[in-house]
């Protein structure tokens, strides 16, 4: 299976199949090649596979998807006894 994820652009360099641009995933910014959106602009969402953005979408839907990832991990912690314990550490040790 494969997941793309979306992010907010929030700087672009480049042109053409150059045109990259620092995308940032709830607070994780990455460099992202921006060639297949090429009407894309900072401030826009897009959905981000293996660094390559493939498509734009608006900020509702991009929240919306980042809130039921976050779900899937809380889900994950709770059927997980090792990433349960794994992210009790975490808050232990203030990395949260």
């Amino acid at each position: 299976m494969c997941l793309g994820i979306p992010g907010k652009i929030i700087e672009i360099t480049g042109e053409g199949i150059t045109r990259t641009g620092r995308v940032d995933f709830d607070g994780i910014v990455k460099e992202v090649n921006l060639a297949y959106v090429p009407e894309a602009k900072v401030g826009d969402y897009t959905i981000v596979h293996v660094g390559f953005a493939i498509t734009q979408l608006d900020e509702e839907a991009a929240l919306a998807t980042l809130a039921h990832l976050q779900e899937l991990e809380a889900v994950e912690v709770e059927l997980d006894p090792d990433a349960a314990l794994a992210a009790e550490e975490a808050i232990a040790a203030g990395e949260s």
